[in-house]
């Protein structure tokens, strides 16, 4: 490509994520451009929502097959980017977040071979930050592309060269981009647990802890004025300055069990930083403080979340409790006591959701879409339609008015606009 015609695709993209902003006319349209949202929350400010279904459901905009994964998309400025495997190939794969039409895809060979025969497909969720996207996938290799073209800006083999073993279920944790700097958790050996990569270069920029990889995605957050990268690895939680990764605080937190992992994301509210896990590990609520961790409540039984992460709303946190299907429920805990205000029935499963006006957008595992209310005092869902077939283990995704839900290999774009 000329740099002519590479210069006129950046300014048409540019133009149609201007226009694809103005899908929801009169309410408010947002992107979601990397996994739990823009505000690492899985809370979504559009409004403007259609959220009465029909009795089928959100009429369906456009379906299409991918190779296996379990990575939701991420959507900005005009542009899906869908994360998938075709038979020896990662697929990095450019969509029309209108259309589902393939804009241009990026491959690169994969050995990766899951040890428990669960699909061999990318775990972790593109995230998309100005005119580049960045994956990581089952095999950790990282990887950075150029939006509008597809074109490799770099890659590099991560997960190889820190001499990394292969977790349980392979690589499962996002890029987060934090300014400069990609963060990660890719547990490797001699000090490389955490690490920040040169987002423009691809280049390490620092490496610290000892401790092996989750599946939680770490957040970035600013917390007593200063801004921190909160990482809840397989040994706990692990605080760290991301512009130098010095360790700041630490807290163990995880099962006995071996055959155990942390994968729900910390939610951080204000100074307090809240961990949960299945395995009989339970949730506990930690305030950050200049002079070390404070904790304020810790509960083996309140809420166990396998790998949903939970949503805070106005002093509520709501998360999906349970190991295992048959005993996977949703939960509301008061924020400040950790005391359990109403446990939904059984039956959607472990569920994933997001959080838009005012409902919880929430995707069970067998397929189910459901529409719960946001609502402290009891558990009130108000649809559930069967959309596709299961396992559905990613949140759903919501990005100008279209939310998209996937299984293993199906992408669905599903319309929410009045």
């Amino acid at each position: 490509m000329t740099a002519r015609n590479a210069s006129w695709m950046a300014a048409a993209l540019a133009a149609g994520a201007a226009a694809w902003g103005l899908a929801l006319g009169a309410g408010r349209a947002d992107d979601w451009p990397a996994y739990l949202g823009p505000r690492q929350n899985g809370a979504s400010a559009e409004t403007g929502l259609a959220l009465d279904w029909p009795e089928k459901g959100p009429p369906i905009v456009w379906s299409k097959r991918l190779g296996a994964s379990y990575s939701p998309p991420a959507v900005a400025r005009g542009r899906l980017i869908a994360f998938h495997r075709l038979g020896n190939e990662e697929v990095i794969e450019c969509l029309d977040p209108r259309t589902g039409e393939s804009l241009w895809n990026f491959r690169y060979p994969t050995r990766y071979a899951d040890r428990y025969e669960y699909n061999g497909g990318p775990r972790s969720s593109p995230a998309i930050d100005g005119d580049c996207v960045y994956t990581y996938g089952a095999e950790g290799m990282l990887t950075c592309l150029d939006l509008a073209t597809g074109r490799k800006a770099w890659q590099r083999a991560l997960n190889k060269e820190l001499i990394v073993p292969q977790n349980f279920f392979g690589v499962g944790v996002p890029p987060v981009i934090e300014k400069d700097l990609i963060l990660l958790n890719p547990g490797g050996p001699g000090g490389a647990g955490i690490v920040g990569i040169h987002k423009k270069t691809g280049e390490t920029a620092w490496m610290a802890g000892d401790c092996g990889a989750s599946y939680s995605t770490p957040v970035a957050a600013t917390i007593g004025g200063r801004r921190m990268a909160v990482f809840f690895t397989e040994k706990g939680l692990l605080v760290a300055a991301p512009e130098t990764g010095k360790v700041l605080y630490e807290f163990p937190f995880r099962s006995v069990l071996r055959e155990s992992v942390n994968a729900a994301s910390p939610v951080v509210v204000d100074d307090v930083v809240m961990l949960s896990a299945a395995y009989n590990v339970g949730s506990a609520a930690l305030r950050v403080k200049p002079e070390g961790l404070e904790c304020l409540w810790r509960d083996k039984k309140n809420l166990q979340s396998h790998w949903a992460t939970g949503i805070h709303h106005e002093g509520f946190l709501y998360g999906t409790h349970g190991r295992h299907e048959q005993e996977a429920e949703m939960r509301c805990l008061d924020w400040k006591t950790g005391a359990v205000r109403w446990t939904s029935p059984r039956g959607l499963g472990r569920i994933t959701f997001i959080m838009a006006q005012g409902h919880f957008l929430a995707m069970g595992e067998r397929g189910d879409l459901a529409l719960i209310e946001v609502n402290p005092d009891r558990y009130v869902e108000k649809k559930r339609v069967r959309m596709l077939d299961g396992p559905c283990w990613g949140p759903p995704v919501l990005a100008n008015g279209l939310m998209y839900i996937r299984n293993e290999t199906v992408l669905l774009c599903l319309d929410l606009r009045a």
